[in-house]
């Protein structure tokens, strides 16, 4: 199991709490105060976790600044008073900015029970796959095949020599 501090504790809390109260303030007609509470909380609680330095070296990476821009330009709408055109720019933001993390999430929900099946439908294993699917793994598939034989080969080399 993953030790945590009591940081990184506090910041899963905040960050699990400002979710809720993102979906639940979608659920009630994009309510102005609860997506404000929740944008807070979540970005709060993403600085907890993995530490102040590191969220604005995430956030402020030159590759990245167009998925900050929308997703905090977005932050910023929501908190003036005008939730579903802020939430709009957020959400794409938010795909901008996390896209990397989404294979890593996909094959993680693919090995769940339960939600794994539910992922190998049919209809919903197509879209799974696209969004699952980073630009990096397609142009490095060949690359990391070659790579794989490589590591096989020499591992199978020293196997020889013992």
């Amino acid at each position: 199991m993953i030790s945590l501090s009591d940081t990184q504790k506090i910041g899963m809390g905040l960050t699990g709490f400002g979710v809720f109260f993102l979906f639940f303030g979608m659920i009630l007609f994009f309510d102005k105060a609860l997506l404000a509470i929740g944008n807070v909380l979540f970005v709060a609680g993403l600085s907890f976790v993995i530490g102040l330095e590191r969220t604005f070296r995430f956030f402020f990476q030159k590759h990245k600044m167009k998925a900050t821009g929308f997703f905090l330009g977005g932050v910023l709408i929501v908190l003036i008073g005008w939730p579903l055109i802020g939430m709009i720019l957020e959400i794409y933001g938010f795909f901008l900015l996390f896209r990397g993390f989404f294979p890593v999430v996909v094959g993680y929900i693919r090995r769940v029970p339960v939600l794994g099946y539910v992922l190998n439908l049919p209809g919903i294993s197509s879209l799974v796959d696209k969004v699952g699917e980073s630009n990096n793994m397609r142009a490095n598939s060949s690359e990391s095949y070659k790579c794989s034989n490589q590591t096989m080969d020499s591992a199978l080399h020293l196997k020889s020599w013992q």
